[in-house]
């Protein structure tokens, strides 16, 4: 079995190589690309709202490559094509198309499932509780410790919030929300540009020194260039329209049951393999999805064939480890097989070894920050490398001062951003080197872990009210700013672009994208109401209750000690394993196991996706195997055909419902 990449990461690369350093570099963002992305963000936003919170059917959020983005981009290609015949003039060039592209994509993220989305109702919804249930203790234990400036507190706002009886555009409603939306504004704009800063300070290392290989914007960039023609090939039409015809059918077999529905995605009970395993102890291996997703195969074929073998094969670990533990009575003991600390500690390795393969730029920069004569060779990087690190530093002044200010602990302030950071810096990584299709993390974050790990009686409540409020950007990451940012950089490395203005760009995209949100969240959530018209399972009452009830429970039953010892060892064991396949996979060619695939197989998206992505595997290998690289690279359009037929009739499909108001197919998830 071949499970290493058999491709270099220039091998990966479907678009030809970027322009020599010695040409200028051509303008990226400019005033009208802006002006586009700034036109489409609210339209996105409000889209996003409607597919993932009203209407509860289809995430383009949940996935690494956001099908929405997809679909606006070929939007634009569309109509781009229209405005040349009418003056070349007119038309966007390629480096503004995916300028507008990076924009779209940030402010997505920043809308998604694990942002805004769960930050808005956690804004409301302690205080709501306590004026429909004015006996219950959350009054006593939970509300002091809530920061009135960050929360909502207008008895009227968070009724006609949540009955959806008024409308967002009133005095009383407007001053209700004001405040906090700027102040959680501020402060995930400020977060992300300390993402900006640190992946200024990665960028050269990983994109021109260690060339990693970001599959994830091979669509984007294939899309709009002019030396592939992509759109002239017929390989890539074929897969447009094998993915349109799924969907296409799939689609009016969901409005008229008569036809069949082609069995591409979950449906029920039956799409369940659990469900056919009934005796014990196999019966334990828990909830496992049977669906193809033809996105989710063509996806795969970008990957490398290591992480795609590790994917699928650690998603059968973790059900064996659940089978084991039923035979020996390992699964009496609460939180066994503790997924969420082992891939947590897989994320925290990833993170380490990603920074330390790359110490040596580091300390270059280090050495630079105080003695000017060193050469830091910075001119053409987002920020020079001292602005970035003193934006960092500033950074890190306000993020503290914000949570000081919110009554948390100095030390747990501290503790709290480096995991945070930590984990950001190992999505990036993962997304930049390998692309997997997903990566959830839930309930992983630090404001899951330090309670799991310490006694929760011995935390401050300020702290454990902010933890709450936290969980808006920590619930999953799956929708993270931060490797997005880093792909953007990658794009403008790959059509020569300039990087500096798309920092400020790519910076712009986030506040601004967060206010659209608030906004797409606020406005349907008054007209529709938070816990009223809202598709089931309504995310509002989930994601609103969640942490507070966590909180609740921190303060009503602490973890146990025994408990806390076993979060701690699995922990540590997700770490040093994942440190042990790396080193064996540096210094052992054949060695089959990616540590990526470990950290992301136990999540979510990847019990959807572990039969997609055997598929993808068992192909690119027998590609590869029988007809080396030139039968992949030829076959490579194929698929990138099938992602973009499925994103655009998959958009369209949710669109139409919209304007009707009628139940859609969502062919994800």
């Amino acid at each position: 079995m071949q499970a290493t990449n058999p491709l270099s990461s220039d091998d990966q690369r479907p678009v030809s190589s970027p322009h020599p350093a010695t040409q200028p570099r051509v303008r990226m963002v400019t005033p009208r690309a802006v002006l586009a992305a700034l036109v489409l963000m609210p339209i996105n936003a409000f889209w996003i709202i409607m597919m993932e919170v009203v209407r509860y059917s289809g995430h383009p959020t949940t996935i690494s490559l956001f099908f929405n983005v997809v679909f606006l981009l070929a939007v634009l290609i569309g109509l781009n094509a229209l405005a040349r015949r009418i003056s070349p003039r007119l038309a966007l060039s390629p480096p503004e198309l995916l300028t507008v592209y990076i924009m779209l994509a940030l402010s997505s993220a920043i809308a998604g499932h694990d942002m805004i989305e769960v930050l808005t109702p956690i804004l409301a919804h302690a205080h709501y509780e306590v004026t429909v249930r004015p006996e219950s203790a959350w009054a006593t234990d939970i509300i002091p410790h809530i920061p009135r400036w960050l929360s909502v507190t207008d008895e009227r706002a968070l009724k006609e919030f949540y009955i959806g009886t008024g409308t967002l555009y009133t005095a009383h409603n407007l001053r209700a929300w004001i405040g906090p939306v700027l102040w959680w504004t501020g402060l995930l704009g400020t977060l992300c540009f300390m993402m900006l800063c640190i992946n200024t300070l990665l960028r050269r290392q990983w994109t021109e020194s260690e060339r990693l290989s970001y599959p994830l914007v091979a669509l984007p960039l294939e899309m709009v260039s002019p030396r592939t023609q992509l759109f002239r090939t017929k390989l890539f039409w074929w897969g447009v329209v094998v993915a349109a015809s799924l969907e296409l059918w799939n689609g009016l077999a969901f409005l008229y049951p008569s036809m069949p529905l082609l069995p591409l995605k979950r449906h029920g009970a039956m799409q369940d393999l659990n469900t056919y395993i009934t005796a014990p102890p196999w019966n334990a291996i828990g909830w496992t999805p049977i669906a193809l997703y033809p996105f989710g195969i063509a996806l795969g074929i970008l990957l490398p064939v290591d992480l795609l073998f590790s994917a699928w094969f650690f998603a059968w670990v973790w059900r064996a480890e659940r089978v084991f533990g039923s035979m020996f009575g390992y699964s009496e003991i609460p939180g066994y097989p503790y997924v969420e600390a082992q891939t947590f500690g897989a994320y925290i390795g990833l993170a380490v070894f990603a920074l330390w393969v790359s110490r040596s730029h580091f300390i270059t920069i280090w050495r630079g920050l105080f003695n000017r004569r060193v050469d830091l060779n910075d001119a053409n990087e987002p920020l020079p490398y001292r602005w970035a690190a003193f934006g960092l530093a500033l950074g890190s002044i306000g993020v503290f001062a914000f949570c000081y200010a919110c009554g948390m602990s100095p030390g747990i302030i501290v503790i709290f951003f480096l995991i945070y950071f930590g984990l950001a810096v190992a999505i990036t990584r993962m997304r930049a080197e390998l692309g997997p299709p997903a990566h959830d993390l839930h309930m992983g974050g630090p404001d899951s872990i330090i309670p799991a790990v310490t006694q929760s009686n011995q935390i401050g409540r300020a702290d454990m009210a902010m933890f709450s409020m936290f969980y808006g950007f920590n619930r999953a990451y799956r929708s993270h700013p931060m490797p997005i940012q880093l792909e953007g950089f990658k794009i403008a490395e790959r059509v020569n672009g300039r990087y500096r203005p798309l920092f400020w760009a790519m910076l712009a995209a986030v506040v601004l994208g967060a206010l659209f949100a608030f906004w797409a969240m606020l406005d349907l959530n008054y007209r529709f109401g938070a816990a009223q018209k809202i598709g089931p399972p309504n995310v509002n009452l989930i994601f609103g209750s969640e942490p507070w009830n966590r909180m609740n429970g921190w303060i009503k039953s602490p973890s146990a000690p025994q408990q806390q010892f076993n979060t701690r060892i699995a922990i540590g064991v997700g770490f040093f394993l994942t440190l042990l396949l790396n080193a064996l996979r540096l210094r052992v060619n054949w060695f089959p196991f990616h540590p990526v695939g470990y950290a992301v197989s136990g999540s979510w998206a990847l019990s959807l996706l572990w039969l997609p992505l055997l598929i993808a595997w068992a192909i690119k290998l027998l590609l590869l195997r029988y007809g080396g690289l030139r039968a992949y690279r030829q076959a490579l359009p194929f698929f990138l055909g099938i992602i973009l037929g499925e994103c655009v009739i998959g958009s369209l499909w949710p669109l139409i419902g919209i304007a009707l108001n009628i139940p859609t197919y969502a062919f994800w998830p």
